[in-house]
């Protein structure tokens, strides 16, 4: 280091002591002591001096010469791969050929394909309630009786006068036979003879009347037994038993609730829909609730079982000009009843299978001003920045469709440390290693944790 020019010292003065020198920073040669009236401008070289000092220790960590990372010995090459470079740690994942489904993923609300309110049709007092809670039942299952007496004796009393008005008619049936037999010897009036007629017909009139007021008091009466009209599950009860109920209630009895099938509804980006419309021209399309994700671990640490599956039934006949999407109606069998109705799932719905692609996990492409790139790794465990051409994106893989071939490799972790020609070091990805969830044992009361029942109780823990 050159040295530095000295400025005029003045004597100091006799009473004064020596000030102490300065401690010299790591890499810079000592400097004599500079006298008090010299130090103001000696100190801003010794802070550039520091602050060089502290740079260069900080761009050498950063490169990793501190490091035990294994040094490459490759020949020349570009400036990431120069001899006695160490070579930085990297995951990469293989680009394949595959077949790549395209696939939709929307929220959904599970829907009840029937939801019955079971309504009294009659008013009357509840004399029978012939259901469970949560209980499953069949179209025409007996789940309430309402007291029927007055509507019995109602429909008694159609019945007698019926049978009254029946009577009469057949009375008047002879006299007017009798009344055509005297017309035709002129033994009575025209006049008599059309007054007979109109008495029939008055009574044959009455006589539907009645089958009509039977008719009605048979329907009543049959309303005071309630059946079950569809399959479903039985609902929470409202009404107790003994309770006068009303034709015109609105609460209802209780609510009755088909769930095999169900439906999902859900919405998709106006966007999709030529997709979604060639897919059902194309059969049946299926579609996935996905719930595996959601569901808590088992005890005994088995896999949950599959996410259902169901299929696309209809698209809704207009598009909702507020959100710019469209709905959609999936069905599912739901044998195991795990989809209820009300609840909110994740759908995802495949419209496509792209076939024979060249596929790359999306983590592996990089973005640049030039558009999409990504650090392939060479057979000399160098890095080449190339540029691709990407195609459909499905989840988190993308079509390669130009810049990549089969079984080339590309840097999916690291790639911020890295240039073009920068020497790698591929490791394995780490897989995290799922521990079942035991089950936490309580120990007996008065006993320590794992004490046999019965045992006395142990000393308290020491603090």
């Amino acid at each position: 280091m050159n040295d530095l020019p000295r400025p005029p010292q003045p004597e100091p003065p006799l009473a004064s002591p020596t000030p102490k020198a300065l401690p010299a920073p790591p890499e810079v040669l000592a400097l004599p002591a500079p006298q008090p009236a010299a130090r103001r401008r000696a100190w801003p070289w010794l802070l550039s001096a520091a602050l060089l000092a502290a740079a260069g220790g900080g761009y050498a960590w950063q490169q990793g010469w501190f490091g035990a990372t294994p040094q490459v010995t490759t020949g020349a090459g570009p400036a990431g791969a120069r001899r006695g470079m160490p070579a930085i740690p990297v995951t990469a994942a293989t680009a394949t050929v595959e077949n790549l489904p395209i696939l939709l993923d929307a929220l959904g609300t599970v829907q009840a394909s029937n939801t019955v309110t079971i309504v009294p049709q009659v008013s009357g007092r509840i004399m029978e309630i012939l259901f469970r809670e949560g209980q499953e039942v069949t179209a025409g299952d007996i789940l309430v009786r309402i007291d029927s007496r007055s509507y019995q004796a109602a429909l008694d009393q159609a019945v007698a006068t019926r049978a009254q008005r029946e009577a009469q008619l057949a009375n008047a049936r002879r006299d007017l036979q009798r009344y055509t037999q005297l017309a035709r010897s002129s033994g009575t009036s025209q006049q008599t003879l059309d007054t007979q007629r109109a008495t029939v017909a008055q009574l044959e009139a009455q006589l539907q009347f009645d089958d009509a007021t039977i008719a009605n008091a048979q329907a009543q009466l049959d309303d005071t037994t309630i059946r079950s009209p569809i399959d479903g599950r039985i609902g929470l009860r409202q009404v107790d038993i003994g309770n006068y109920v009303q034709s015109s209630s609105t609460t209802g009895i209780v609510v009755v609730t088909q769930l095999r099938p169900v439906a999902v509804n859900f919405t998709l980006p106006q966007q999709t829909l030529p997709q979604v419309m060639q897919a059902l021209a194309g059969g049946e399309v299926p579609v996935e609730a996905r719930l595996a994700e959601s569901a808590p671990p088992r005890a005994d640490g088995s896999p949950p079982p599959a996410n259902p599956v169901g299929r696309l039934v209809t698209v809704d006949n207009q598009v909702d000009a507020t959100t710019g999407t469209i709905r959609l109606k999936a069905e599912f069998p739901n044998a195991d009843l795990r989809l209820w109705p009300g609840a909110f799932v994740n759908t995802r719905i495949q419209v496509d299978t792209l076939r024979d692609v060249v596929v790359l996990p999306l983590v592996a492409v990089q973005r640049g001003p030039q558009g999409p790139y990504a650090f392939v790794v060479k057979d000399d465990n160098t890095v080449e920045q190339r540029p691709l051409t990407l195609g459909t994106i499905a989840g988190q893989q993308a079509v390669v469709l130009r810049g990549m071939r089969p079984g080339e490799r590309a840097v999916t972790s690291g790639a911020l440390r890295l240039v073009a020609g920068s020497a790698v070091q591929v490791a394995d990805p780490v897989v995290p290693v799922a521990v079942p969830r035991q089950a936490r044992r309580r120990p007996p009361a008065g006993g320590a944790p794992g004490a046999p029942a019965g045992a006395p109780p142990g000393p308290p823990p020491a603090p």
